[in-house]
């Protein structure tokens, strides 16, 4: 069946190097925590907020050993009045035998504010 994997980190500033960092660290544990690899992604989602724009935050799949035919794609976040700063978001849909309550959504850095809920 297929399941979606939220996932969102912020940096400290709109570098190129932090933003590929922080979002391969974001993906792998994501899919660490899942017991997912990349043969189960049918594609992942990145949005940023407007402030993060040095480079595309995809990039840093192509970084990751077996993930160059992951489909990923980015956007911008829409623009919300006090939302949290340099936040890159992800949406990974997978193929898995767990159920939603069984996924493990990863927030890290700042961004563990937005669902603390889902905190484990």
């Amino acid at each position: 069946m297929i399941r979606a994997i939220r996932g969102a980190i912020t940096v400290d500033c709109n570098e190129i190097e932090g933003i590929l960092t922080a979002t391969e660290r974001l993906v792998k544990e994501m899919a660490s925590n899942n017991r997912v690899s990349p043969i189960d992604i049918v594609s992942v989602l990145i949005s940023t907020t407007a402030d993060i724009n040095a480079c595309f935050p995809a990039a840093a799949l192509r970084r990751i050993e077996e993930w160059s035919y992951v489909p990923v794609m980015c956007m911008q976040e829409i623009e919300v009045p006090n939302a949290l700063e340099k936040c890159i978001r992800v949406m990974m849909t997978v193929m898995t035998n767990k159920q939603q309550h069984e996924i493990y959504h990863v927030y890290l850095e700042k961004a563990v504010q937005l669902r603390p809920d889902l905190q484990k």
